[in-house]
């Protein structure tokens, strides 16, 4: 009688338990997600990228394939179309001077060549953006050794704009903060230059960028214009933290509408 009430005492905490791994399983799943990032490892990698550029378009599909891999880790991928290449037969509608200015700005701190498709890590590394090995291990690295600075984002959007509120504790005076309006994908039928009659897909397209000094405010609202056809689920907004001295990018957070 003693060992059958003993049996039964223990099948009963058993069953205790598994139901409490259960629920706390449960819970773990559906736990609220926040847009703000944590203090751990980012990786943002900085595409500079043309379609008038034959070597580009593996290194915008290699975006996208990254995008995919990682899109439930803290990897944010912001593709710069630069306008340099527009005097070679095509003109790429996606491209703007303040993106090769951009790209300048990153020669001249890494002492590096100005080159597409050009990669920058956390705005510390360089390398050749269809590269896949040195890609993924740069991520990796990134990943483990980065603390992420953190910053708290929201949009909203209006009739004719969208509205982001920023917040963040970061306010050196060499730091800015960059707040990016980026379209998910896209493609192009082009027409002429080195890609002549190919069907480019783009990620990540850098659209408009605004720039925020923080020491002048650790908080705020911005606000970009309305893209035409704007389609919520193919946008989102990226922030990211920068010093402007060494080109280190401190930390990235993004957020969907």
């Amino acid at each position: 009688m003693i060992l059958k009430n003993l049996i039964g005492t223990v099948v009963f905490i058993a069953l205790m338990f598994t139901v409490s791994a259960f629920v706390y399983q449960e819970n773990k799943k559906t736990a609220p997600q926040s847009t703000s990032t944590n203090n751990n490892g980012f990786a943002v990698l900085e595409l500079f990228t043309s379609e008038g550029c034959s070597s580009c378009p593996p290194a915008d599909k290699l975006m996208g394939e990254i995008e995919e891999k990682y899109k439930d880790q803290p990897v944010y991928i912001l593709s710069y179309h630069v306008d340099y290449w527009n005097h070679l037969g095509w003109k790429d509608k996606f491209s703007s001077a303040e993106n090769s200015k951009r790209q300048q700005q990153y020669a001249q701190i890494l002492h590096s060549q100005v080159y597409t498709p050009q990669l920058i890590v956390n705005g510390k590394k360089e390398l050749i953006g269809s590269d896949q090995d040195a890609v993924e291990s740069s991520i990796q690295t990134a990943l483990l050794n980065s603390n992420n600075a953190k910053i708290d984002l929201s949009a909203k959007v209006t009739e004719k704009e969208i509205n982001v509120n920023f917040k963040t504790s970061e306010s050196n005076s060499q730091n800015k903060l960059f707040i990016t309006l980026v379209e998910k994908k896209t493609s192009t039928n082009v027409q002429r230059g080195e890609n002549e009659g190919r069907h480019l897909i783009h990620w990540q397209i850098v659209h408009q960028q605004n720039q925020i000094a923080l020491k002048n405010s650790t908080a705020g609202t911005t606000n970009f214009k309305l893209p035409e056809n704007f389609n919520m689920n193919n946008w989102e907004i990226i922030g990211m933290i920068q010093n402007m001295k060494s080109g280190e990018i401190l930390g990235s957070a993004k957020v969907s509408f």
